[in-house]
């Protein structure tokens, strides 16, 4: 596996990939305030039979980190260009969270290029009918200025060293008995040093801030009706549990052509990855091999 700087005109990714001819792609996309190396325990139960790309998105990770562009079809078409700076002419999309997000995107804007999309996410809008929060216009716009102020009060963390903060992620982890080695490289790379040799989170608030605002006003329904390729849910057990969320899905997976759906038990949201890495790699391959790309 391969990690290095790829530049796509005025963005410049971080890429992991390992790609060798005559084998399917599959794109591996991380959650929001992730890096690449969330897909450590996972990449590993595909590289035997598949081409692996694993970037950092613009704002996050070791990858650059603009003042605007993180609406998810900025970070999709960000992964239009690289795809086709790696010469992949069609690829499976494995997708956490805001990740679920831009591999819809890619796959509703691009369908040629997606053979089979994974959704680890992007399973309910915000706000709406679709949403988790629905009501009249002025009381969307009332939830909307109380979040917004929350994202404001926010303030960037400071860490005097990388281990520092692993640490104290360790530490909360390991009273929930939730840590494993998978989380050191994780924790390890969520981290930028700053001039002054101190360290914090490489996903910046200004683009936490940008990135959820724009993502209120998303209609996931309006991108799932031009998707073209089979559609796997990994709804978590909570997500599941949840009777806003799971009609949402239910709709969302009645405006695809092929839909399937698979809960893994005890799974958490975005974490199941880190946390339950041979069951989900497990259900994500299963599911990719039962739609080959055809010659």
């Amino acid at each position: 596996m391969f990690e290095e700087i790829i530049e796509l005109g005025p963005i410049r990714l971080n890429v992991m990939h390992s790609l060798k001819e005559g084998r399917e792609t599959i794109l591996f996309l991380h959650f929001s305030g992730g890096n690449l190396h969330m897909w450590n325990g996972i990449l590993p139960q595909f590289a035997e039979r598949y081409s692996i790309i694993a970037p950092d998105f613009r704002g996050h990770g070791k990858s650059d980190k603009p003042q605007t562009g993180y609406h998810i079809d900025d970070m999709a078409q960000d992964l239009y260009l690289l795809l086709r700076e790696l010469q992949v002419e069609r690829c499976h999309v494995v997708g956490s969270s805001m990740g679920a997000e831009i591999g819809l995107s890619l796959a509703a804007t691009h369908p040629e290029l997606v053979q089979s999309l994974v959704c680890e996410g992007a399973l309910c809008n915000e706000f709406g009918e679709h949403g988790l929060f629905n009501g009249a216009p002025e009381e969307m716009e009332q939830k909307k200025e109380i979040m917004r102020a929350e994202l404001l009060e926010r303030e960037e963390r400071i860490f005097t060293s990388r281990e520092e903060y692993v640490a104290e992620e360790r530490a909360e982890l390991e009273k929930e008995g939730l840590w494993n080695a998978y989380f050191q490289p994780f924790y390890e790379n969520s981290l930028q040093q700053l001039e002054d040799g101190r360290y914090t989170y490489c996903f910046l608030n200004r683009v936490r801030t940008e990135y959820i605002q724009k993502f209120w006003d998303s209609k996931f329904e309006e991108y799932y009706r031009h998707l073209q390729c089979p559609v796997l849910f990994m709804p978590s057990e909570s997500e599941w549990a949840d009777e806003r969320v799971r009609s949402s899905l239910n709709h969302f997976a009645g405006l695809v052509k092929q839909a399937e759906k698979e809960r893994i038990s005890g799974s958490m949201h975005a974490y199941v990855w880190l946390l339950q890495p041979a069951e989900a790699g497990q259900t994500a391959l299963q599911f990719i091999s039962r739609h080959p790309v055809s010659n």
